[in-house]
């Protein structure tokens, strides 16, 4: 993996706190020193929600959550962060983001970063949440699911991520929502093989529930 890895979905409710978590633990057993950033937060007041699922999911805190490193810019409505800035009246810091992430580079062996909602959500009114891993080379995490519709968002992303020469380190298939036996593992199943066309040698990883 690489040294930062951005982690977006297929939309605002594909699972990527919860996979964002598992993989922390994953790889701090692999015996490496892992840290999570929530790149931009909203809907949270002076902590981020997010965040706490990563550290209950890894067992532990980190020593940067106390100061919000990890979550370096909040917004407190619930909503895009482009319209959360404006009701809050604050453009997003930009420069606070690299600060947080560049310091956590330089204490971690991986960084893994997750965005806001989908690839598609925008930052400002001229920027997408796509264009920071874009901007910063980052490759990139995409969580995705076996619900209904699942298959048309995850091309799409998937489009997104090519169209723009960008890195796709792996998708990650969260199992939480195969609640229908039918579409989750035809889901699985296509998504497995679209990979295998279009994106040879990038894998397809099960999230387990825990």
């Amino acid at each position: 993996m690489s040294h930062s890895i951005f982690i977006s979905g297929i939309d605002t409710d594909a699972g990527k706190s919860y996979v964002t978590g598992w993989l922390a633990k994953s790889i701090a057993r692999s015996g490496k020193n892992v840290a999570t950033m929530k790149f931009i937060q909203t809907g949270n007041v002076g902590r981020s929600e997010d965040i706490e699922v990563h550290r209950r999911i890894m067992g532990y805190d980190l020593p940067e959550d106390a100061d919000l490193t990890t979550a370096p810019v909040i917004f407190t409505y619930p909503a895009s962060p482009h319209l959360s800035a404006m009701i809050d009246r604050r453009p997003i810091d930009f420069d606070a983001i690299e600060r947080s992430r560049l310091l956590l580079e330089s204490r971690y062996d991986v960084v893994l970063i997750e965005g806001a909602g989908g690839l598609m959500v925008p930052l400002t009114e001229t920027m997408l949440t796509i264009d920071y891993p874009r901007k910063h080379d980052l490759p990139v995490i995409l969580v995705t699911n076996g619900r209904l519709g699942s298959i048309n968002h995850t091309i799409l992303s998937l489009e997104a991520i090519a169209s723009r020469g960008m890195t796709l380190d792996s998708v990650v298939y969260n199992t939480y929502f195969d609640n229908d036996k039918v579409i989750a593992p035809d889901t699985h199943r296509y998504i497995s093989q679209y990979l295998d066309r279009h994106f040879p040698g990038v894998k397809m990883i099960d999230c387990p529930v825990i």
